[in-house]
C-alpha cells in the first residue's frame, strides 16, 4: 500500500479547504469566501484500497504579517512542508500572484515532489490559454504533474488522487482505517461556529474573533455545548449579537444543525460573546487559544 502525508498549500482563498473536503467526501475543514478562514493545520485522512493519503489543510501563505495572528498563520503554513511526502500547490485559475514567487522559493528549498493543481478551470472558456499556461509553468518548475481541476464541482479529482497516490511511499497504514481527522470533536464544533460567524458577518469582523469551547457535556439524550465568541472591541460585540439578539440566534441555529450532523446526536448550544482586547496581536493569548501548531 502507498501511505504518506500530502500538504495542500497556496495563497489564501484559493480553495484548499474545499479541495480537502471533496477529496475526503466529508466536511472536515470549514469554508467561506473570505480569505484566512483556515487558521489551523488540520489532517484529513483518506483510506482506500490503494493506501492512505493524509491531507494537511493549512492556512494560506500570505505576505501580511502585521499582527501576531498573521505571523502564526504563516509559521503554521511554512511548517507544513516539513515531514510531508507530496505537495499539492493549489492556484486560482491561470494567474500567478506576487506571493507565489515566495512559494516557488520555499518549494525549491524543500525539494519535495510537487503537483500543481489549477483550480476553477470550469470558469475558463479559452482552452488554448490553459495549454499555454501549463507549458510555461513546467518551464518554471519541475512539477510532477499539472492538472486542471474544480474542487467545488469535483472535476478531475480522481486524476489528482491517482497522481498523489503514485508519489506516496510504500508502507503500512499510519492511522486506523475509520479515522478521518486528527482533531477532537470540541475543535470541530468551535470551527463550525466560527464558520457561521464568518459567513454572516462583514468583511473585516471575522478576522478579529475566535471561538472557545468552555464546556462540552455528553448526556444520554443530549450533548450540551457552551461556547464563547471572543472579539476585540465592544462595538464588535454588539454587531455579533445583533438587534434583539437576532444575529447570535441565527448563528447558533445554523451551527447547531451542522454540529448535530457531525456528532449524530441532539445538541443544546449556548453562545456568549465576550470582549478580549488585542487577542489577535498577543502571542501568549494565541497560545492559550490553541494557536500553537
Amino acid at each position: 500500500m502507498n501511505c504518506g502525508y500530502v500538504a495542500l498549500i497556496g495563497r489564501p482563498n484559493v480553495g484548499k479547504s474545499t479541495l480537502m473536503n471533496h477529496l475526503l467526501k466529508q466536511k472536515i475543514s470549514i469554508t467561506s469566501r473570505k480569505p484566512q478562514t483556515t487558521r489551523h493545520r488540520i489532517l484529513g485522512i483518506n483510506t482506500t484500497d490503494a493506501g492512505q493519503a493524509i491531507y494537511m489543510d493549512t492556512p494560506g501563505m500570505h505576505a501580511d504579517q502585521k499582527k501576531a495572528l498573521n505571523r502564526q498563520l504563516n509559521r503554521t503554513a511554512d511548517s507544513t512542508l516539513m515531514g510531508v511526502n507530496v505537495v499539492v500547490w493549489l492556484i486560482d485559475r491561470l494567474e500567478w500572484h506576487e506571493y507565489d514567487e515566495v512559494i516557488f522559493e520555499k518549494l525549491k528549498l524543500a525539494g519535495l515532489p510537487v503537483i500543481l493543481a489549477v483550480n476553477k478551470v470550469d470558469r475558463i472558456e479559452d482552452k488554448d490559454r490553459v495549454l499555454e499556461f501549463f507549458a510555461a509553468a513546467q518551464e518554471r518548475y519541475p512539477f510532477e504533474a499539472i492538472l486542471p481541476i474544480s474542487a467545488l464541482k469535483r472535476i478531475h479529482l480522481e486524476e489528482l488522487e491517482s497522481e498523489i497516490m503514485g508519489l506516496l511511499p510504500d508502507g503500512d497504514l499510519i492511522y486506523p482505517e475509520d479515522q478521518i481527522t486528527d482533531r477532537p470533536e470540541r475543535f470541530l464544533v468551535a470551527e463550525i461556529i466560527r464558520e457561521k460567524l464568518t459567513r454572516r458577518l462583514g468583511a473585516e469582523l471575522p478576522y478579529e474573533l475566535t471561538v472557545e469551547i468552555e464546556k462540552y457535556e455528553e448526556l444520554p439524550n443530549v450533548t450540551k455545548i457552551y461556547a464563547v465568541i471572543l472579539t476585540e472591541r465592544t462595538s464588535q460585540k454588539s454587531i455579533i449579537i445583533g438587534e434583539n439578539g437576532e444575529m447570535l440566534k441565527s448563528v447558533g441555529t445554523d451551527a447547531r444543525k451542522d454540529i448535530e450532523r457531525l456528532i449524530g446526536a441532539k445538541v443544546y448550544l449556548q453562545l456568549w460573546v465576550k470582549v478580549k482586547k488585542g487577542w489577535s496581536d498577543n502571542e501568549r493569548a494565541l497560545q492559550s487559544l490553541g494557536f500553537q501548531d
